[in-house]
């Protein structure tokens, strides 16, 4: 079984790779499942050009009101970029994790990305360094990844049909060598280069993660292929994300009536590929201007004004880099505490029957600011984290947002409210637990069979989520038996 760290449920402690791989991730809230409730990231727009296009994809600016990828406040140089994350990382000490993730692609704008690599190790010294790409031009930069210990990688990898019949139907054209390749044409070349750059990577120590889209009617039947490629290469981790396809957001599938996947959708493919991949399940297919725990975005408090003026002695200063090492101990110190507390009842990547005697399971919902505890009331939780759970262990499933909170402030609480879209979010949950719940949404809730539970406030997450299962569910069938 997993610790609350994120190791893997084979993990061994005997073995010199296995260690070096939890080091690497120990505190990387994106590629931990364990860590992303402890350790805050940021994303760096600096990377403004794209060598691409993708049909769910609309690089748009000063959209506040938007998460997803591609969508930023605005543009930063890669000094400037240095100078937020000294500024947000004295402000939010536990920041682990730097990234660039466009809104373009970070290896068509090289130049920009790794200026910003190179100050940032000069002077950022403690912080993970990570590039998210589309992989065209990824075996042009493999030397240069090495030369700034990037050792974190992210590809978007969407298809491995090698005939490009799938990928044309995502990818209208790619650019490359000064001109637009289109269709089939383009999509195979993509194929072969991140295939290539891929194994590029791994090869040098590089740990890789694959995105891919989950597009309804597109690429679905292909994504078990993709992890058993992706396996092949010893990617480290798959994170198949949902498509995000509203008509607003401006996209071609959005503007042409691809529908978004849904929740169980996108359940059912990880059903499909995680047999032969390690999954990611937290992901919040983030901003390209993301700042905080994975779960929030801060960016709003920390706009150019905030720093622009400061030079760089004072902004070292303001990180203090010794308060950040406390501030990690802190962390580590409670995430041992909770590990404990927890009991190691969660298994990554379990079979049902790994997870309970009988092969049933229940879906537990669970509200939380962080730190690894029922923390946050009903009313406030704009999402909810969803676990599997039997009668012998648990496992993590995914996130689901809502729009906006059942409870938006003390004026509206008793006027118009969401509860329908929650619903419809908790439908196939069995048990909900949460800090706080008042008797209306709980009777709202009950409608569609929903247990609501408050009485695990400020407990341990993945204790309660086990105990709970069993006193609902499990505990009936021994008595009975």
């Amino acid at each position: 079984m997993s610790c609350a760290c994120g190791t893997s449920s084979n993990f061994n402690p005997n073995d010199p790779k296995a260690l070096e791989i939890q080091a690497k991730i120990s505190n990387h809230p994106c590629y931990s499942e364990g860590a992303h409730q402890h350790y805050a990231r940021i994303h760096v727009p600096v990377a403004s050009a794209c060598n691409i296009q993708c049909n769910y994809c609309n690089r748009k600016y000063d959209c506040s009101n938007e998460s997803r990828p591609g969508v930023t406040s605005g543009k930063l140089s890669p000094e400037e970029a240095v100078k937020k994350v000294l500024y947000v990382g004295g402000e939010i000490q536990q920041l682990s994790v730097v990234g660039i993730a466009g809104p373009g692609d970070a290896l068509a704008n090289p130049d920009k990305t790794f200026t910003t690599f190179r100050l940032l190790q000069e002077k950022a010294p403690d912080l993970k360094l990570c590039l998210s790409t589309n992989g065209l031009r990824l075996p042009e930069y493999i030397d240069e990844i090495i030369k700034y210990n990037v050792d974190h990688v992210t590809v978007t990898i969407n298809t491995v049909d090698e005939t490009g019949k799938i990928g044309a139907k995502i990818y209208p054209w790619i650019h490359w060598e000064h001109r637009k390749l289109k269709g089939k044409e383009g999509a195979k070349l993509l194929l072969e280069k991140q295939l290539e750059g891929i194994k590029m990577l791994t090869d040098r120590g590089v740990l890789v993660k694959a995105n891919s889209v989950l597009i309804p009617g597109v690429n679905d039947k292909d994504l078990p292929n993709v992890a058993k490629k992706l396996k092949e290469l010893n990617v480290f981790l798959h994170n198949i994300m949902p498509l995000l396809s509203a008509p607003e957001f401006g996209t071609k599938f959005g503007l042409s009536g691809v529908p978004s996947a849904t929740d169980q959708e996108v359940m059912a493919a990880q059903e499909a590929c995680g047999m032969d991949m390690k999954l990611m399940s937290h992901c919040r297919q983030c901003r390209a201007d993301a700042v905080g725990l994975i779960g929030e975005d801060r960016g709003s408090e920390f706009t150019r004004e905030a720093f622009g003026a400061m030079d760089f002695d004072t902004l070292e200063k303001k990180y203090n880099i010794h308060a950040r090492q406390e501030t990690h101990q802190k962390i580590e110190t409670w995430r041992k505490a909770l590990e404990y507390a927890n009991e190691r009842i969660k298994i990554e990547q379990a079979s049902k029957e790994q997870l309970s005697s009988s092969g049933q399971t229940k879906l537990v919902a669970v509200t939380t600011s962080g730190e690894g505890v029922i923390n946050m009331h009903f009313g406030s939780a704009k999402e909810f984290l969803i676990y599997e759970a039997g009668d012998k262990a648990i496992k993590f499933v995914m996130h689901r947002k809502i729009e906006s909170a059942y409870c938006s402030g003390p004026e509206n609480c008793h006027g118009n409210n969401p509860i329908e879209e929650i619903k419809q979010t908790l439908k196939d949950c069995d048990i909900l637990l949460t800090e706080k719940i008042g008797e209306c949404p709980m009777e709202e809730l009950g409608s569609i069979g929903l247990i609501c539970d408050d009485s695990y406030a400020l407990q341990p997450i993945e204790k309660s989520v086990f105990e709970a299962t069993k006193k609902y569910f499990f505990q009936l069938v021994k008595e009975v038996g």
